[in-house]
């Protein structure tokens, strides 16, 4: 019986799938992401990260942070406004939803009065402006969501007849469409501006409850410059206007006006900001504004800095943009942080040519679509050095300055081990991921593309803009979801900690083995052909070419280069791989074979076909541009056929065959029920599933030998006996392999993995595992078990034999099928020295389970994946210490423990800022403040002082009284 406590403990990595809303928070040095799935995501320091799901399915379409404060308001497209707080609980903070709310407005009022289009967080930290569909502007008091009193509503009734004059587009209308932007005065919170929908601007006291400006603007967006004497307005025709505000001068025009990119047509500016600067001119920033004819579908933010002008060019549709300040007053900028819809990209505005800041977090994993996953744990401090030095030989390009975002307080403790995430991608890249904490951290990346001739030009350089274009384009960011030759897809990793050899397997059929070398080197790779089909005749290959080999010499830059390559033939996807750098060897199987290629002589040592001659599929290939449309159609006929025949056949016996079935389940246990037989003629059987070498018996119980094992989709397993050459000889001698067994299961199942366990019921060390004191000497006295993992069961044979002694059926009548499976080591959360190895399983129904071993019985299940989700079930890849990883989106990992003592979780603290007095003390406030700003001053100094005592104090007292009775309470004490 497994003796561990077991958990099921998640932590998403990667870039949030589809986001739409951004936001920051100066103070909490916070970032926040609202995605369209209702996620909402706060990130800070590397390691600092907070994720809440909103009940509803809907899309986040707005977040803002409350001044000052440690709470959140998010808006959905649903119309509901949602308040989040990040509460201390036993010394970490959580993120809560505290409150939702929906605008009601006046009794009988049109869906469009409240419908919300525009929020201001006021600078108070209570108050909450929300703008409307209809043209109004309700007052919102926070965090209880209390409307205030009617006469507080800014109707476009109250905002017409207060105006001086009245452009005569309004004269006779009321409707001046939604509101489009509020945004509060820096120095005088009692002043907002209003910006509507059909282009009229208006300045509003909170206080006199009138306008200020005596002159209408027509405008899009607004923007309060510092100082709070100027206005910037952003324009649909790719303009922007900077307009005093109080100026003396009643005939005085805008002070500047302007096109950036010339009188054609332009798309509208969506998003315009300036920043003064301690010294010299100020910047500014704007998105879109780009000619339309010729550009209109580039995703660009313009930055204008003195002198400098560059257009960015993202790779992605623009989402929201903010500017990080620095400097002794806080005023610089320092860093432009853009969220595109497929990545986050920081620029370092206080470096010479503004560089990119890598990022830590939110790392677009999808870059190019993922095809595959490996993961490698407890890597050897050596390898990893290496791997860490050549990856930052590739990152000379970005800024050398830290990461801006640094709120809150990383408490996790250190990795208990270094662990590596390989992803394979459609663009013949290998990623290396530093999984060993929170952050998937980007460490290194390998592309195999350099092997082989490509369409793509390596001169053609897309990031540098020619000289003297206009607009002044820059590329910037990394997604490149475009493959030039699908090719290149990378279908199978396998790494070797302890050798530093990697082989990576692609879905032309090629394989290629490299090694990890410090200093760049030039170098010529041949291609070793291997024929799968052994000459047989009768079948051709429909699908893809294989890819051409360059023939010149390569210069390959530090890190992992290829050294040898193996060419199957036909060029189909490379569907398994493994790797025994000890033995120098690497087994590859395919749709139609497998063989086994010696990589120090560099010759092929084994071919064998597994091609089913009945079938033709197998010969198409997937990324065949013509399928045969007449033979699926004769396929599809003769199964209908078949099934005809048989139901015919048994019409007569169908009762007792119910019958039957139906005594046949009653006898067997619950978790094993009866397994579906299937027919030899279906497709794919000859696919190779699984590859495994192992030293162990096969000839007799008194002789183990190298071996090597192959798993085929029709439940069919070969064993082969290797001969290596003695160590001094191993250069010059010939591996050979003889066929010792062959396996083929009653009901065909797929074979979807291979393990042998030793002596003591223990599988088999990694290779050089014991060579480095990682692992025990496996038991070469009591006798070896062969466990052989179909998708309906796990059995268990005795070696040399090949006896059946045990097995455990899964459930095959509702549909389950086993998709992945990984042997794991679980350590005892109790005990330093105790631990077991289990099976771990994941099912196609999303299931996990832990199936114990050498008794094969089961010990836990857990439902992880939804049914649904086919992808994801099929890229979860286990970890050796009862960890996994799959895919939640295309651009997002999930990562599920297993084990109680290999736990990874955000474990962070954000304190709330301290901070004596009002919100706006340090502004100049205007005599006889509104009654609700007065009243928020008030509760501003109280409401954060106790909320300091209750996010931090860990009192029982604290902890179990209601927050808000806590907050009113203590109003009442200031007032006393």
């Amino acid at each position: 019986v497994l003796l561990i406590i077991l958990t099921l403990n998640t932590v998403e990595h990667g870039f949030p799938h589809q986001p739409s809303a951004l936001s920051y928070s100066p103070t909490l040095q916070l970032l926040s992401i609202g995605t369209r799935s209702g996620a909402i995501k706060l990130y800070g320091a590397p390691g600092v990260e907070f994720m809440g799901l909103h009940d509803e399915n809907a899309a986040v379409t707005q977040v803002h942070f409350l001044p000052h404060q440690v709470e959140l308001v998010t808006l959905l497209d649903d119309n509901s406004l949602h308040m989040w707080t990040l509460k201390a609980h036993k010394g970490l903070s959580e993120l809560l939803e505290i409150g939702r709310f929906t605008l009601t407005g006046p009794p009988g009022a049109l869906p469009s009065v409240t419908r919300v289009t525009a929020v201001l967080a006021h600078s108070s930290g209570e108050l909450l402006l929300l703008g409307t569909e209809g043209g109004h502007v309700f007052i919102v008091e926070v965090p209880g969501f209390r409307e205030l009193e009617e006469r507080n509503i800014i109707t476009t009734d109250h905002i017409l007849s207060c105006l001086p004059s009245v452009p005569e587009d309004y004269i006779g209308r009321r409707n001046l469409e939604h509101v489009e932007a509020l945004q509060e005065n820096p120095v005088n919170p009692n002043q907002i501006v209003i910006g509507y929908g059909r282009g009229l601007m208006v300045i509003w006291d909170l206080e006199k409850q009138c306008s200020v400006l005596d002159k209408q603007l027509i405008t899009s967006i607004v923007w309060w410059t510092e100082d709070g004497g100027y206005i910037l307005s952003s324009h649909s025709d790719g303009s922007y206007c900077r307009w005093m505000v109080g100026g003396e001068d009643e005939n005085e025009e805008e002070e500047k006006s302007d096109i950036p990119y010339g009188h054609f047509p332009c798309k509208a500016i969506s998003k315009i900001v300036q920043l003064p600067t301690e010294e010299g001119p100020p910047f500014l920033l704007f998105s879109g504004g780009m000619p339309r004819a010729s550009y209109g579908d580039r995703h660009c933010i313009t930055v204008i800095h003195s002198k400098t002008h560059i257009a960015l060019d993202f790779t992605s549709r623009i989402i929201d943009f903010f500017v990080i300040r620095d400097g002794p007053q806080h005023t610089d900028p320092s860093a432009l942080v853009v969220l595109v819809e497929e990545e986050l990209v920081v620029i370092d505005l206080q470096t010479e040519g503004w560089p990119v800041i890598q990022t830590p977090y939110l790392v677009p994993l999808h870059s190019s679509a993922i095809t595959c996953s490996h993961h490698v744990s407890a890597i050897p401090l050596k390898l990893w050095e290496r791997v860490t030095a050549a990856g930052d030989l590739q990152k000379t390009h970005y800024s050398k300055k830290p990461w801006p975002i640094t709120g809150g307080q990383n408490l996790a403790p250190d990795p208990p081990q270094r662990d590596l995430l390989l992803t394979g991608h459609e663009d013949g890249t290998v990623r290396f991921w530093d999984a060993s904490g929170v952050c998937l951290y980007p460490m290194y990346k390998l592309s195999t593309a350099g092997v082989f001739h490509t369409d793509a030009d390596p001169n053609d350089n897309m990031n540098q803009g020619t000289e003297g274009e206009w607009p002044p384009f820059r590329k910037v960011g990394c997604f490149d979801p475009y493959s030039d030759d699908p090719r290149l897809g990378v279908q199978k990793i396998h790494l070797c900690k302890y050798s530093g050899y990697l082989t990576v397997a692609g879905t032309a059929g090629q394989i290629l083995v490299l090694e990890l070398n410090d200093e760049a080197a030039e170098q010529t790779v041949e291609a070793k052909v291997v024929d799968l089909l052994q000459g047989q005749e009768g079948f051709r290959w429909k699908g893809h070419t294989r890819l051409d080999v360059r023939e010149e010499p390569v210069l390959f830059p530090p890190g992992f280069q290829p050294f040898a390559l193996v060419q199957c033939q036909p060029p189909a996807v490379v569907t398994a791989l493994t790797l025994h750098s000890e033995w120098k060897l690497v087994a590859f199987g395919t749709s139609h074979g497998f063989g086994l290629y010696d990589y120090q002589q560099k010759n092929n040592v084994l071919i064998k076909c597994t091609l089913n001659p009945s079938d033709q599929l197998a010969m198409e290939g997937p990324l065949s541009r013509v399928k045969s449309i007449k033979k699926s159609l004769r396929q599809s006929f003769r199964r209908i056929r078949r099934s005809r025949v048989s139901l015919r056949k048994h019409h007569l016996q169908e009762a007792n065959a119910r019958l039957e079935a139906e005594l046949a389940e009653m006898e067997l246990a619950p978790v094993q029920r009866k397994i579906e037989a299937r027919s030899s003629d279906d497709s794919f059987t000859g696919l190779v599933r699984t590859l495994y070498f192992a030293d162990t018996f096969l000839s007799d119980s008194s002789h183990n030998s190298p071996s090597l094992w192959a798993g085929t989709n029709g439940g069919c397993v070969f064993a082969y006996m290797l001969r290596l050459p003695p160590v001094e000889n191993r250069a010059d001698e010939p591996v050979t392999a003889q066929q010792a067994k062959e396996i083929q299961l009653m009901h065909r199942a797929p074979v979807v993995g291979i393990a042998v366990l030793d002596g003591h019921g223990a599988p088999l060390p990694e290779p050089l595992e014991v060579a480095h004191d990682l692992a025990r000497s496996p038991d070469m006295h009591g006798s070896h078990h062969l466990l052989v993992i179909s998708e309906e069961q796990f059995k268990v044979f005795t070696l040399p034999k090949v006896s059946a002694k045990m097995k455990l059926k899964l459930t095959a009548t509702d549909g389950s099928r086993v998709r992945r499976v990984g042997v794991a080591w679980f350590g005892s959360s109790r005990s330093e020295d105790y631990g077991e190895s289990g099976l771990v399983v994941l099912t196609n129904q999303g299931d996990l389970h832990v199936v114990s071993l050498p008794a094969v019985k089961m010990q836990v299940q857990y439902p992880c994946i939804r049914r649904e989700d086919v992808s994801g079930i099929a890229s979860c890849v286990f970890t050796k210490h009862g960890q996994g990883f799959y895919l939640i989106s295309p651009s997002e990992f999930e990562r599920f423990s297993l084990s109680a003592r290999y736990l990874v979780e955000p474990r962070c603290l954000v304190e709330v800022p301290l901070r004596s007095g009002s919100s706006n003390q340090h502004r100049p406030q205007p005599d006889g403040a509104s009654s609700a700003l007065r009243s928020v001053t008030l509760k501003s100094a109280a409401r954060r002082v106790m909320e300091h005592a209750l996010l931090n104090d860990e009192s029982e007292y604290f902890r179990e009284r209601d927050r808000r009775d806590c907050i009113i309470t203590m109003e009442q004490a200031y007032h006393v």
